[in-house]
């Protein structure tokens, strides 16, 4: 059975691969330092008998309102708005169409539900990979009104904002 819990310290991250570089880097490496040293993200797992099959890293951020889609930007204050930043999400090669990813948002979803109950959250916003982008619109997410940056020779990400109120229920 597959289980979603927060990132411990001695899970066996080593063997990890998602196929992306630049996620496996960052699970293996900084994901636990991230957490434990430097408190600015958790990471969810997806686990099978101790084998982890995903990962989601999320932390608490803020947008400023003229970032949000148009549609979106009604009633809302014109200072920064709280939100749940999922800041990195990859699925094993081998747990690939076993529902893993979706497993994991759903984690980040009730996290955002939360989040707006505790302490504020106007939604959650993901720059989303180029390959990703379909996967996170058909979620609901839409595409942010912000500046697009340089990432070298990364692709570039696009900003994808989900309202509280737009959160699929489970």
């Amino acid at each position: 059975m597959i289980e979603v819990r927060s990132l411990r310290p001695d899970d066996d991250r080593s063997s990890f691969r998602s196929g992306n570089a630049d996620l496996d880097r960052f699970f293996v490496r900084y994901a636990g330092q991230n957490q434990f040293r430097h408190h600015i993200g958790v990471t969810y797992v997806a686990a099978e008998e101790g084998v982890i099959l995903g990962f989601s890293t999320v932390s608490a951020s803020h947008i400023e309102i003229e970032d949000l889609p148009r549609t979106k930007r009604k009633r809302l204050p014109q200072y920064p708005l709280p939100v749940l930043r999922l800041a990195r999400l990859a699925v094993g090669e081998k747990a690939r169409r076993r529902g893993v990813g979706r497993r994991l948002l759903r984690a980040v979803f009730y996290l955002a539900r939360e989040m707006g109950k505790k302490v504020g959250c106007v939604g959650i916003v993901v720059d989303a990979k180029p390959d990703a982008v379909e996967f996170y619109r058909c979620l609901g997410f839409e595409p942010m009104d912000v500046l697009e940056g340089n990432l070298g020779d990364r692709p570039v990400p696009i900003a994808m904002f989900l309202s509280l109120g737009s959160i699929p229920e489970d």
